[in-house]
């Protein structure tokens, strides 16, 4: 992988990750698109990711902020709650990395088949949501009866649709959103809560690739130049800046309809072309 590429590649990751479109999976068809060696993608990929979650982070520094200071209160507030939720939201993830994480790299070393199939279910996940899920909203239109909007079985049904999109080309943002959706959670409660979700498993699974290099069970960046892992991770951290604030607006005004035709146009050129 060249800088250029890198860089290229960064900039799909920012410009991607906070839309219901899969960033990982746009990763792998720019991949192969530029012609880039599959040597350490996936570590390339959790750094990029890394990066969109630091942009994160920015954007929503206010509300993360004032969720620790309720938190360290150390009494069951509304801030307790909404972190408690997105600790059950984060199990099912946390069981696929701990017992599935070699299938997981097998996925992404994958062809593009895989990120057609994911995508037509992004697509079909998305049109569901936009017909049922605003049909559920509807009728929950008044005051949610769960704190915080959402409940912990939500949480954990979300957290489910979280752990199948590890898979690339099934959007992780597309289908938490969806999900919640389709569970009675209204959008606004859901935009934000999916992209706080993914915080702690991506900083996670960083933090054991430094950690096993540092102790020489791993090569840090799976062989890839330092060069282009610091390339990759400004790009996709600037692009994510500019991209994020806008695009969380997006998904909560605009139909997921649209972004399921989007999915399943870019599914059908990949069985053409691929």
């Amino acid at each position: 992988m060249s800088w250029l590429q890198a860089l290229l590649l960064g900039i799909v990751q920012g410009l991607t990750e906070f839309l219901p479109v899969s960033s990982s999976g746009h990763l792998m068809i720019v991949k192969e698109l530029l012609g880039v060696d599959g040597e350490g993608f996936l570590d390339f990929t959790v750094t990029v990711h890394l990066a969109t979650v630091l942009s994160t982070l920015v954007v929503f520094w206010k509300p993360i902020c004032k969720l620790f200071a309720g938190f360290f209160k150390f009494k069951y507030n509304d801030e307790t709650d909404y972190i408690f939720k997105i600790l059950v939201s984060m199990i099912p993830v946390a069981l696929v990395g701990f017992l599935l994480k070699d299938q997981v790299e097998a996925l992404f070393g994958d062809s593009l088949t895989t990120v057609a199939v994911c995508l037509l279910v992004t697509a079909a996940l998305l049109f569901l949501s936009d017909v049922f899920g605003s049909r559920s909203s509807a009728e929950t239109s008044g005051a949610s009866k769960y704190r915080n909007g959402i409940s912990f079985w939500q949480s954990f049904v979300v957290g489910i649709g979280q752990a199948f999109a590890v898979a690339p080309g099934l959007s992780r943002s597309g289908t938490t959103i969806a999900t919640g959706l389709l569970c009675g959670v209204k959008r606004e409660v859901m935009a934000q809560f999916s992209f706080l979700m993914v915080l702690i498993p991506i900083i996670g699974e960083q933090a054991l690739d430094v950690l096993k290099a540092a102790t020489g069970h791993a090569e840090l960046g799976g062989g890839l130049s330092p060069v282009c892992l610091i390339v990759g991770f400004i790009s996709a951290f600037l692009a994510g800046l500019f991209a994020c604030k806008a695009m969380v607006a997006l998904v909560k005004r605009a139909k997921l309809g649209w972004f399921a035709l989007y999915c399943l146009v870019v599914a059908v050129l990949i069985f053409i072309f691929a």
